[in-house]
């Protein structure tokens, strides 16, 4: 009897998987990947049957037949422009994340090994929710430069699932509703979501707040400068700008609980940094409120960083002026992907098609 939904959701050196009934989270593991093993493949795209393997060794470890299936439910990744929702997923739409078409993910892999198991079977594969999803205002693609335009690469399944969240909440509906969502992690994404649509936000590799691993919006002058200074190859700086800027950049540790207790043992330089972080979040939630013309029905602050109270007490001392802020700790993709796949499978919502909402 097919009953369960396979989630599967993989990073740089660990695929997530998780199996559901409904809504329900019935089994959960981190799949690790070691260095050298994934050294064997040049792309990434190349690692498909590796950690499709994987996923069915798992599956077998647990008792659980692919027959007892009805769907399969995989982490979005850098496809093309795209709205939001759930998307069945196509050929077209595996090809995009083979190739990388925004770049190259490990996420990518999410769609390919969903349709794969699920073709096998002859039962739905989808994706929810994306980093490609845009859903821009025309005004917000303008950056000032014609030749680089403003894109939108978001933390959008999180932001869209604790958007559903909160309007639940507060028995509304989400299309009546404003909201400022902070996605506080490894990146930040500070996003001003209308009715639902993500009308604007940052691109956490590229702007916004600095964060605990990346730099955010720099002084584009300097960035040139120091582009220029021969210290660096292009890998080496864009490393430098994601990877080792922020917290990792000014007090070489990545981990926010880790400066915390710095701030607690008297160091004032890691409470000026900490603080600093919070400020620039601060600012950008209300550079965002702007773009909603004030008019904020809830500010929310989600993501790992959002269980910190040092962290959110600052931000909301600067921005509870603008609206009631809510806090919604943590981001658990995979109770997102599984809500996506259930939506449609229960008829609450339908299916999208790639092919029909991109400009392939």
């Amino acid at each position: 009897m097919r009953i369960y939904i396979l989630v599967i959701n993989p990073g740089s050196t660990s695929t997530k998987v998780a199996i559901f009934k409904g809504t329900k989270n019935l089994k959960q593991k981190n799949l690790q990947h070691s260095s050298k093993e994934i050294e064997n493949y040049e792309k990434i795209s190349d690692q498909y049957e590796f950690r499709k393997q994987a996923v069915l060794s798992w599956l077998k470890e647990e008792g659980i037949s692919t027959k007892e299936l009805i769907a399969v439910v995989g982490r979005g990744g850098l496809l093309r422009p795209m709205p939001g929702g759930t998307y069945r997923i196509t050929e077209a739409l595996v090809k995009d994340a083979a190739v990388g078409v925004q770049g190259e993910h490990a996420s990518n892999l999410g769609a390919i090994i969903a349709k794969s198991i699920a073709d096998e079977e002859g039962i739905d594969s989808f994706i929810v929710d994306p980093v490609a999803v845009d859903e821009f205002d025309d005004l917000a693609r303008i950056s000032g430069l014609p030749e680089i335009p403003r894109r939108s690469l978001v933390h959008a399944l999180n932001i869209k699932a604790v958007a559903r969240k909160v309007a639940k909440n507060i028995n509304k509906d989400i299309k009546d509703l404003n909201f400022v969502v902070a996605h506080l992690g490894g990146g930040i994404s500070v996003a001003a979501v209308k009715g639902g649509r993500i009308i604007d936000t940052n691109n956490a590799n590229e702007g916004g707040p600095f964060s605990p691993e990346r730099a955010g919006g720099l002084p584009v002058g300097d960035l040139i400068k120091l582009a220029y200074s021969g210290n660096y190859k292009y890998k080496e700086l864009k490393k430098k700008i994601v990877g080792q800027g922020g917290f990792v950049g000014y007090l070489g540790t990545n981990d926010a609980r880790e400066v915390e207790k710095m701030i607690e043992g008297g160091d004032e330089k890691a409470r000026l940094i900490f603080d600093a972080m919070a400020y620039q979040i601060g600012k950008e939630i209300g550079s965002y409120a702007s773009v909603l013309f004030g008019k904020v029905d809830r500010i929310i602050l989600t993501g790992g960083l959002a269980h910190s109270k040092r962290l959110c007490d600052f931000i909301i001392s600067m921005v509870n002026f603008i609206a009631p802020v809510e806090i919604v700790p943590g981001e658990d993709e995979m109770q997102s992907l599984a809500e996506g796949a259930y939506r449609v499978i229960s008829g609450e919502e339908k299916a999208k098609i790639y092919e029909e909402e991109v400009d392939v």
